[in-house]
């Protein structure tokens, strides 16, 4: 199956790689009749004769030079054909051109000026920054920080599609008409500076400098946000975060989605300690609205859910996440995170915002570079590899891959586990079976559990691609496949918990210590996508198709099922889960003028679920000891569409006062209709220096096809009751309609922004946001609905009538309100010494509540019998289990050679009330503050070394309990009584550092990451 996988990759990799070959070189080849270029020899038929300006393409990729000009100078002049064999260049060019009244100035070896002729007319229009009669060189050197001259650096004159590159030392020259240009220079990796030039009839020099981008790329175009018009940073009506390459790279950090727990102050992600398939994508939320609510994208286009719903008793439980683990970092050119609702523009799941990954493009230089890790207490050894590379095709297309292989070795944080109380939970609770326990213990304290992060190995490969084919058309693409594979261990099983009775995992005749019992994923992700953008005049349109897939297949291993006795297997295959989706799009945007523009689009995607069945064994009777097979009757497909259109006007009605409007209907077949809305705005005071933003916005989100569609089923035996059946079960199944659970509809909400933008000097920024969201009809995951102590009312009957001892299922049960802020502040090229910068980043968030609005909707029957399908366990998980509020500060201190990388990342409090504790009491982690250190050395310009150390100080998560009331209080005045729920949330000590259900941070401490980075 992945064999078949990886083929198939590499098809499309092999077809992608011809089509770039044969475009390369097809416009040439059309060009080319045997073996002739155009010219105006008047032996020539007419059928011959073809544009100028793509003979002129023709010559750029033949003779490897670049050729500027006027647009009006090449415009619908057609030439003929000529034996290029039989000239130089020059000859060549002037054949070509002397007849249409043109000639030619060479700047370089490689650069070549096209004008008119002296007293020559060719018409067309000259607007200012085109290059005139009256021609003068601007010249220059493009430095880095450390004075290195930066080959390949862009030099592009502002307002026409015409520039240069440097050459190997950094050398640009350019011909310039007279008049005021606005000359723009980048490069990849640097932030890029813009710079006014005035020609008075004389050659000029001006050198530059590009900063390493760090944290500010404020002149960078925004993809995210209006649908009608692309804005920069500093003139978006809307908080966006920015974080590029470099940014990622520093946090020393193996994955994308814990770099950017380090990076942005809105996003969490945790490693959970106990993880069975949760360990194949941790579940993440911006701003605590869940992962489900942040709407991913790929170079605009929307990515794949996973197929995994979260449904344990941790974050994110009743959600499903797309897979951020998956992307490769080092694909990466930067992300934008828009912090705002956005269904409007983009559809469903952009209730907190949208996060839109940039991948790189226009290639560089090939990058290939090794890292190897450990932690503090010698475990968890990573070893990655990873290759960028591609080739640029033409002036602006390219084709850009990422190849990435890595491995982490588990680690194990296991606690001193209680023996008294795991007698009376796993034991006979008998004096004679603590005594049992006691020797047990005292050889194996932990009593061999491991808990930490599981043995990961995944193989990621990543494609980008474009290629012009016409001057106003670009084929466009990029593909992904991401194999994962994880092992990880459930709780172990000692001798006085469970027995082998059989002699299934252990040899007769020798000592039992029990066994532990191991999970093992594996994931295939991957997505796709194809696509055309066109201008023409004012117009430009961008269609695309869109694929992308999940799936999730288990085995469990070292375990046995008591059911099938001493015919039990010890390895199953428990199934699995499938998530797919094909996406069209089709979106126009319009510059109806300087002050107008519009944009419009529509939306088809259609989307398949399925749940898969797992093998006989692993669904008979009770199932392999630690995790239960999907059975036949519960292994479904669910499929649906859904269609959409959008509306978004951006006008300017000044200089400084912009206001933007998206109107959207969707139209869904399982649940119907969605009409949402937005405005937005901003002013710009100060001479641009002060921006005033806010925004209003309606949303919604659709429930999942996991949600409406899974059912967990699990047999179990119950005394006097035989085989009973308890789990999730689907919300339009029998059981459903059965405890009277309504049909899920989609969540909606009103969401309001309001903040500024100050930006005093091009070196600092500050913004400064407010957002509050409400949310209805929110979904959730219910808690356990089961018998009543009494067993005498309805819900007991129903219970019993149908064979359910308990059940979750999926509800509309709850409406919610988040306010918060949001601050991020930059200050850059702090000059410290000749040679020396430093760069300081700032960016916080605050959330200043999170709670219920009004009553939780129990179904009748449920609500009849005094029970709720939003327990305080779950309210603890959904509103305050991440942090109240997060900050990071970092200084980043460039000195020649050298790179210093300082960042200290504060994780405020978070609030459990987990699942065995008393219910007066409630467990709170203190706010802690973790230092990394990164520091970097480059050889020269192909060789670079660093060093990330990770949480230095080695700060580990600390949790205290806190009463709710004077029943509480006495509690914990009571040292037994304080034991025994401290025994319930970490199950007996066995999870010594964090609780059963998480933390607000990692609980690996110290860790150790070196790379060995060659650039070819």
């Amino acid at each position: 199956m992945i064999q078949n996988m990886l083929r198939e990759w590499f098809i499309v990799i092999s077809l992608l790689t011809c089509a770039v070959n044969t475009l390369q070189g097809q416009d040439f080849v059309q060009l080319i009749k045997k073996d002739k270029i155009s010219t105006s020899s008047p032996d020539n038929k007419q059928d011959d004769k073809v544009p100028l300006k793509n003979v002129l393409a023709a010559f750029e990729k033949k003779y490897n030079i670049n050729i500027l000009y006027r647009e009006s100078l090449v415009q619908n002049k057609m030439v003929d054909v000529l034996k290029t064999d039989n000239y130089n260049t020059d000859t060549a060019l002037y054949i070509l051109l002397t007849p249409l009244g043109l000639t030619f100035k060479k700047i370089t070896a490689t650069q070549i000026i096209i004008s008119e002729t002296s007293g020559s007319k060719t018409g067309g229009e000259k607007g200012p920054g085109y290059i005139n009669d009256q021609q003068n060189l601007l010249r220059g050197t493009v430095r880095n920080e450390k004075g290195e001259p930066m080959p390949n650096a862009s030099v592009i004159i502002m307002g026409i599609p015409k520039g240069t590159v440097t050459d190997a030392y950094g050398n640009y020259r350019l011909l310039l008409g007279s008049g005021t240009h606005k000359i723009l220079f980048s490069s990849v990796g640097y932030n890029s500076h813009a710079t006014t030039v005035k020609i008075e009839n004389a050659d000029i020099r001006r050198d530059i400098m590009l900063n390493n981008a760090v944290a500010d790329l404020s002149g960078v175009v925004v993809t995210v946000g209006s649908r009608a018009s692309q804005r920069t940073f500093t003139n978006t009506p809307l908080p966006v975060d920015n974080i590029n390459a470099a940014e990622l790279q520093t946090t020393g950090q193996l994955s994308f989605d814990k770099a950017l727990q380090l990076r942005a102050p809105s996003f969490n992600t945790i490693n959970m300690p106990v993880h069975d398939a949760t360990s194949l994508s941790d579940p993440y939320e911006i701003r605590n609205m869940g992962p489900s609510r942040t709407l991913i994208l790929i170079n605009g286009k929307r990515k794949n859910a996973g197929s995994l719903v979260y449904i344990q008793t941790s974050p994110g439980r009743g959600e499903t996440e797309t897979d951020l683990s998956a992307i490769p970092t080092d694909a990466i050119k930067r992300v934008e995170i828009l912090r705002d609702g956005a269904s409007a523009q983009y559809g469903s799941d952009a209730i907190a915002g949208v996060m839109n990954i940039i991948l790189k493009d226009r290639f560089e230089y090939t990058n290939f570079k090794i890292a190897s890790g450990i932690t503090h207490e010698g475990d968890g050894f990573s070893l990655s590899t990873s290759l960028n590379s591609g080739a640029n095709i033409g002036a602006k297309g390219f084709i850009n891959y990422t190849i990435n292989f890595q491995k982490e070795n588990k680690t194990n944080r296991p606690g001193t586990v209680d023996a008294e109380q795991d007698n009376k939970d796993l034991g006979d609770g008998t004096a004679a079976g603590l005594a049992q326990v006691k020797a047990y213990l005292a050889r194996f304290p932990d009593a061999n559990n491991i808990n930490g992060t599981p043995i990961n190995r995944s193989a990621k490969f990543l494609v980008n691609a474009g290629i012009p084919l016409k001057d106003n058309t670009t084929f466009y693409g990029n593909a992904a496949y991401v194999y994962k594979k994880i092992q990880s261990f459930a709780n172990y099983r000692t001798p006085y918990w469970k027995q082998d009775p059989y002699n299934l995992l252990h040899a007769a005749g020798t000592e039992y210590l029990g066994f532990g019992p191991t999970f093992a994923g594996d994931l295939n992700d991957y997505n796709a996508t194809l696509g055309l953008k066109s201008e023409v005049g004012s117009w430009n349109t961008d269609i695309s198709l869109t694929v992308g897939g999940n799936r999730q297949l288990y085995s469990v291993n070292n375990t046995w099922n008591p059911s099938l006795e001493g015919q039990s297997p010890v390895s199953f295959k428990p199934g699995g889960y499938a998530f797919n989706h094909v996406v069209g799009n089709i979106d126009i945007t319009r510059a109806v003028s300087d002050r107008l523009s519009i944009g419009f689009g529509y939306e088809f995607r259609n989307e398949r679920f399925r749940i898969i069945e797992g093998d006989t064994a692993s669904s008979s009777g009770i199932g392999p000891i630690s995790f239960f097979g999907i059975s036949a009757a519960n292994a479904i497909k669910a499929y649906r569409f859904n269609i959409g259109g959008y509306l978004d006007v951006s006008y300017d009605l000044s200089k400084s006062v912009l206001i933007n409007a998206t109107a959207r209907q969707e139209y869904y077949n399982d649940f119907g209709s969605a009409f949402v809305w937005k405005v937005s705005g901003r002013t710009k005071l100060m001479g641009d220096k002060l921006t005033l933003r806010s925004s209003l916005s309606t949303g919604f989100r659709a429930p999942g096809l996991h949600q409406v569609n899974l059912q967990i089923a699990q047999q179990i035996f119950v005394p006097g009751h035989g085989i009973q059946t308890q789990g999730v079960i689907s919300n339009k199944s029998v059981q459903a309609r059965l405890l009277e659970v309504p049909a899920l509809k989609p969540e909606r909400s009103l969401n309001f922004t309001a903040g500024f933008g100050l930006r005093p000097s091009k070196d600092f920024s500050l913004t400064l946001d407010y957002y509050n969201i409400d949310i209805k009809d929110r979904i959730i995951l219910s808690s356990n609905i089961g018998h009543t102590p009494g067993g005498n009312t309805q819900l007991d009957e129903v219970l019993s009538t149908n064979g359910i001892v308990g059940v979750s299922f999926f509800t509309n049960g709850i409406r919610t309100n988040t306010q918060g802020i949001d601050l991020v502040a930059n200050y850059r090229n702090i000059q410290i010494n000749t040679g020396s910068w430093l760069t300081v980043n700032l960016a916080g968030n605050y959330t200043i509540s999170n709670k219920l609005l009004g009553m939780v909707s129990n179904p009748k029957l449920i609500a009849n019998a005094g029970q709720a399908v939003f327990d305080y366990t779950q309210e603890a998980l959904l509103l305050t289990s991440r942090p109240k509020y997060k900050a990071i500060l970092g200084g980043d201190l460039t000195l020649n050679r050298w790179g210093f990388f300082l960042n200290n990342s504060l994780f405020g409090p978070a609030t459990f009330r987990s699942e065995g504790l008393d219910r007066n009491i409630k467990l709170v982690f203190n706010s802690k503050v973790v230092t990394d250190i990164h520091i970097s050395y480059q050889f020269n310009h192909r060789l670079g070394v660093s060093l990330a150390v990770n949480n230095i100080l080695n700060i580990l998560p600390e949790y205290k309990l806190k009463a709710l009331n004077a029943e509480g209080q006495a509690v914990l005045n009571d040292a037994a009584l304080v034991k025994r729920n401290i025994n319930a949330i970490t199950f007996n000590g066995r999870y010594g550092i964090v609780t059963y259900d998480g933390s607000h941070f990692s609980q690996l401490g110290t860790t150790f990451l070196a790379t060995l980075n060659f650039k070819l």
